[in-house]
């Protein structure tokens, strides 16, 4: 395994090193090329996601597909301005000279995708790539194995193999992966794999960008519309079944609303999903069976507000509100990553603050208020990566934001330029003319060239 990768990476270096992915002609042309390739197979790969995760095909346009074909549309308008060298201002003392800086790839980069969103968080951070002028090596998820196949098929009818590349498998293929000199690592997934990630790309001195995840807090104040808020919370609570990694984690609530706001969710969670969610065919299922059992280990019985039910057989879980969970629930010690909501109430907005700021930097913080004062003190207090304020997870769907964590949550960014610039080293280059040439830089050092550098350097 690690001579195959091994031989896989070198093939693409040597394409790298040929000089063709740095016309961005030739980028273009397989963006465009790749774009049709997932519109002709949409069905197949809406398929392959309901038989993994089982996503309806709607949802998996809105969350998957569509994203992807978003972004791909972003980068074939935009690639050739964002490779275009950029001019910058030139100190004085550099007469006459300009400045710029140059947009290079990498090389060979190494892109490792998560199961939770298989298509989209492997496409996009592709495209990215692409982009940028990278070569790559993806490697998908063995969780979702019938989206890495949809997901192969679209890579193998556009890219040749020393351009980009898809493997499979599971921890023993990501060591060989990790154990291999990439000239770059982008990673989505675990806090605990990201670890492991970072120790291999440290070793060698890869840059790398980490998309992990972490308890991202929904703080609904008392002067929220708590019926809308409500209906945004559970739509993105319970997108995906929960296996979102910017899904509200759970509920700080002022205990003036606390009452009304779960009302509301029960009442959201029958209308969004029908009073046996378990029966509608657009609810999707746990990934697997290591992760259902997880799950159902964090439901307190005693604090199920609604829902709780599950099947077995079909892996799935109820949307289930934890109504009174304690900051030392099992529930609260880990990211949940799944249809269960805890809702835990506070007196005062600080007392929400002190709670948030004890926990490792979130992913997402979301914020339900029409108070602009704690709107803006609660936005620029806490630590997080990205959030809303009245509305859950949109802040992702956007190539004219970055994207990405904060501290324990992750470390880069992309989408749309940001995720062009990820992939991208900006050389800073000066061009100086031979026309002129000061001489006050020179030895023998004079007390009147002293007072040039000193007029020029202040």
């Amino acid at each position: 395994m690690q001579t195959e990768i091994a031989e896989t990476v070198k093939r693409q270096k040597e394409f790298f090193k040929s000089g063709k992915t740095l016309n961005v002609k030739t980028r273009l042309l397989y963006l465009k090329k790749l774009y049709k390739a997932i519109k002709d197979n949409l069905e197949e790969i809406h398929a392959a996601l309901k038989k993994d995760l089982g996503k309806s095909a709607s949802e998996s346009y809105m969350c998957e597909t569509g994203l992807v074909l978003s972004e791909l549309s972003h980068m074939i308008k935009r690639a050739v301005k964002y490779a275009a060298p950029q001019k910058v201002k030139t100190p004085l003392a550099q007469f006459a000279s300009k400045s710029y800086r140059l947009p290079s790839p990498y090389g060979a980069v190494l892109v490792i995708a998560p199961w939770n969103y298989p298509f989209l968080l492997a496409m996009d951070p592709l495209t990215a790539a692409v982009a940028a002028g990278n070569t790559v090596v993806l490697k998908t998820s063995a969780y979702s194995p019938a989206t890495s196949e949809a997901v192969k098929k679209v890579i193998s009818d556009v890219f040749p193999e020393e351009y980009v590349c898809v493997l499979f498998g599971g921890a023993q293929v990501n060591a060989a992966l990790l154990e291999t000199r990439f000239d770059y690592i982008f990673f989505t997934g675990s806090k605990r794999v990201g670890k492991t990630v970072y120790e291999k790309a440290a070793a060698t001195l890869t840059p790398v960008t980490l998309e992990l995840g972490g308890k991202s807090p929904c703080i609904v104040d008392e002067t929220a519309n708590i019926p809308l808020a409500a209906k945004r919370i559970v739509w993105g609570k319970f997108l995906n079944v929960g296996q979102t990694c910017v899904a509200p984690d759970y509920v700080l609530c002022s205990a003036k609303i606390h009452s009304e706001l779960v009302f509301e969710i029960k009442k959201q969670i029958e209308k969004q999903f029908g009073k046996q969610p378990l029966k509608n065919p657009d609810y999707g299922k746990i990934i697997n069976e290591k992760h259902f059992n997880r799950l159902l280990g964090l439901i307190d019985s005693e604090k199920v507000a609604c829902g709780g039910n599950y099947d077995g057989a079909e892996l799935k879980i109820e949307p289930t509100v934890l109504d009174g969970a304690g900051v030392d629930d099992a529930v609260m010690q880990e990211e949940i990553f799944g249809p269960v909501l805890p809702v835990i109430t506070y007196g005062t907005v600080d007392e929400a603050v002190s709670y948030v700021e004890s926990c490792d930097t979130p992913l997402a913080a979301y914020v339900f208020s029409t108070d602009r004062k704690r709107i803006k003190m609660l936005t620029s207090k806490l630590d997080f990566g990205g959030g809303c304020v009245n509305d859950v997870v949109i802040h992702l769907a956007t190539p004219y934001m970055p994207f990405g964590g904060f501290k324990e949550s992750g470390t880069g960014a992309y989408h749309g330029k940001a995720g062009f610039d990820t992939f991208t080293h900006y050389k800073s280059i000066v061009g100086k003319s031979n026309l002129i040439d000061l001489p006050m830089r020179y030895q023998p050092y004079k007390k009147r060239n002293d007072k040039l550098i000193k007029y020029f350097l202040r």
